[in-house]
């Protein structure tokens, strides 16, 4: 009775460890492993076991951005399970990541969060973090902005929008011809099977009188959207480049 009650607040109670075949990925990949489940001092019940994808975002609140943790999606693993006393269990797992999964730039971290969900007790957490490269589709156009058009990337963050719910901004600096007329570019995007879409948010540059109120009242800012298809994102950067240059241009004046 004692050992019982000692591993509900977590003393002597049952561990958990999850183990993956590597830790770097693309969005949409398949993630294999094991969830690794120690016994403790005493049997213990499991009702379930579950593995979160996790990152953190910017929400606005009150005027004020805060960070909070964002579980992206849910993994049901297994159920109903009974560890013994000091008993080793091991039970593989194969996930696919989301195609929105943000891709681990800057500082953004990016994790899975294993819970083993005891009746009555202090239920048992691991964290593993994760590297998430950004999915080919989005590096194409990223290579396309940054080489041809002369955009730099400045910041990425991920955000909650109203409009969109979570997602990964990336914000430009703009170089060359659109120096002159364009204070930033962000993209956001969006991942299917056989496309891209991107949603481009274009500030432009204050000019003359009307600008400045336009640029107070936020009018400045245009959002636009171009997509494309695999085929296009599997053939050469330079028409890439041209499409968005193409969108882009048409907010010069």
């Amino acid at each position: 009775m004692f050992k019982k009650l000692l591993a509900s607040v977590g003393v002597g109670a049952a561990k958990v460890d999850t183990q993956l075949e590597k830790d770097q990925f693309i969005p949409g990949e398949t993630v294999h492993g094991k969830v690794v489940i120690q016994g403790g001092d005493v049997e213990q019940s499991i009702d379930s076991i579950h593995i979160f994808l996790m990152t953190e975002a910017i929400r606005e609140v009150d005027d004020k951005k805060v960070k909070e943790k964002v579980a992206l999606q849910k993994y049901p693993i297994a159920d109903q399970e009974t560890i013994k006393e000091g008993e080793t269990k091991e039970i593989p797992f194969s996930i696919q990541l989301p195609y929105h999964v943000p891709a681990s730039h800057g500082r953004l971290p990016i994790w899975f969060e294993t819970g083993l969900d005891i009746p009555m007790a202090l239920d048992p957490e691991d964290r593993d973090p994760i590297k998430i490269a950004p999915h080919p589709y989005i590096d194409q156009v990223l290579q396309a902005l940054e080489s041809h058009l002369g955009f730099h990337l400045r910041k990425v963050e991920m955000e909650y929008s109203k409009r969109y719910g979570y997602v990964q901004e990336f914000e430009f600096a703009p170089g060359g011809e659109y120096r002159s007329y364009l204070d930033e570019l962000e993209a956001i995007f969006f991942l299917h099977e056989d496309r891209i879409d991107v949603m481009l948010e274009v500030d432009r540059r204050a000019r003359g009188l009307g600008g400045l109120f336009a640029e107070a009242l936020e009018m400045d800012e245009i959002r636009a959207k171009v997509s494309f298809t695999d085929q296009e994102l599997n053939g050469s950067l330079e028409t890439v480049a041209r499409k968005l240059q193409q969108t882009i241009d048409q907010y010069k004046k």
